[in-house]
């Protein structure tokens, strides 16, 4: 009985960490799907962090709302990455007779049509980049700039219980999902940050499910590490 209670008195939450999860693990294989998952996860997050007086939490959620629309859009585009990929596209589409007798010497006609498409696939797709110093030090001065603020409207504005701690997630998790909707390999190691400290908090705030999501966010975003490592755009 205690358990079904407590299942009854926080199904929202304990939804909204299930659709976090396969967000997190659509990210991992560079799913465009994740999107829609996102818009979803974030709409049931604004109400359990607004109950919980996690106000810079709840104000994230609605910029994932507006930043998955455009992570969607860039991802499905191809946004800014044309003109950056066009040196690197062209060394497999200048000479496909070399590459025909070389790389694809022993395959059949099937098995080059099929790569031959994977490839024409991927030039319209957003590709896997790494953080420039230019980038990185502007991201660097927003996350200053937006943790200074945020941190005095809730000490000042609200009561929250957590300001410092609320303020540094949100931050840090702006800059992140910026990142992830341009395909930055280096967001992963922000997500890392942001899920462990995000875990403790809300592990301390009695938000069970959702800082147990945390902590398999944390360690998926090891694996996410991992993997987007194998996929990155050499440009």
């Amino acid at each position: 009985m205690i358990i079904s209670d407590w299942l009854s008195n926080n199904f929202i939450e304990i939804f909204g960490a299930v659709t976090g999860i396969v967000y997190v693990f659509l990210e991992i294989r560079q799913t465009i799907w994740l999107w829609p998952v996102g818009i979803v996860t974030s709409a049931v997050y604004i109400w359990v962090f607004f109950t919980s007086k996690f106000y810079a939490d709840m104000s994230l959620q609605g910029y994932y709302l507006v930043i998955s629309i455009l992570g969607w859009y860039w991802w499905a585009r191809g946004a800014g990455q044309r003109d950056q990929g066009t040196q690197h596209r062209a060394k497999n589409t200048e000479n496909p007779e070399k590459d025909k007798d070389g790389e694809n010497e022993g395959k059949g006609e099937g098995e080059i049509e099929e790569e031959r498409r994977f490839r024409e696939s991927r030039k319209e797709e957003l590709q896997v980049s790494r953080l420039t110093l230019r980038t990185g030090v502007f991201l660097a001065i927003v996350f200053v700039l937006l943790y200074f603020v945020m941190w005095l409207i809730l000490t000042r504005l609200t009561d929250s219980p957590v300001p410092v701690r609320d303020s540094f997630i949100t931050s840090l998790s702006i800059i992140a999902t910026w990142m992830l909707a341009r395909k930055i390999y280096e967001h992963w190691y922000l997500w890392i940050v942001v899920n462990f400290v995000s875990a403790v908090l809300f592990l301390t705030r009695e938000l069970y499910p959702t800082g147990i999501l945390y902590v398999v966010y944390g360690i998926m975003s090891f694996v996410g590490l991992i993997e987007w490592k194998k996929t990155i755009w050499e440009r």
